[in-house]
């Protein structure tokens, strides 16, 4: 199936630093936490974390989330699904966090995030990063922080790339016809 990719690895780097912006404009770094959905969204975080850094000079922390057995399609992964480690070694109570993924669709995803992340504490504020926006909401949910929004069907599908997670360079693809 043809794709056309429509972020680069600049893009890609343009986007997170505008994000990182974005995130310090809208409270700073005191009490600020991003936690990465996995496997992309841990990516993300990191490299917010790093641009924060950056910016401010300052750390903020970072965690891991992974949603495996959050989600509601869970019947339809598989008989054994892979249940990853969630790493956040923090208190999140009280905290800004910015919960960060790679691609928003239909907010399934996030739900499950959202559950699994209050399961560690009540955080102050909740706050969402995104790379990718490609509309398509079956939930109520939207972002606060968003790389590129990019109209899509349905029935296409957006592939993001980043080299530490996927070993080849950073880009963004659509896969299938309009």
């Amino acid at each position: 199936m043809p794709s056309v990719q429509i972020m680069d690895q600049d893009a890609i780097r343009r986007a997170v630093l505008r994000m990182a912006h974005e995130i310090l404009e809208k409270g700073g770094v005191k009490d600020l936490a991003l936690i990465g959905i996995r496997t992309r969204g841990v990516v993300l975080a990191e490299r917010l974390r790093t641009a924060i850094k950056g910016i401010e000079g300052k750390d903020v922390p970072g965690g891991t989330l992974d949603i495996t057995l959050y989600r509601d399609d869970l019947t339809l992964v598989g008989p054994k699904p892979v249940v990853r480690e969630t790493l956040i070694d923090f208190d999140i109570t009280d905290k800004r966090i910015v919960l960060a993924d790679d691609v928003f669709f239909t907010g399934r995803t996030i739900r499950a995030a959202l559950d699994a992340l209050v399961d560690f504490g009540r955080p102050a504020l909740i706050q969402l990063a995104v790379l990718i926006d490609r509309g398509h909401r079956e939930l109520p949910i939207r972002a606060d922080f968003v790389g590129k929004n990019i109209p899509t069907a349905k029935s296409q599908n957006v592939r993001v790339f980043l080299g530490e997670s996927d070993g080849q360079s950073d880009h963004v693809d659509v896969q299938g016809a309009v």
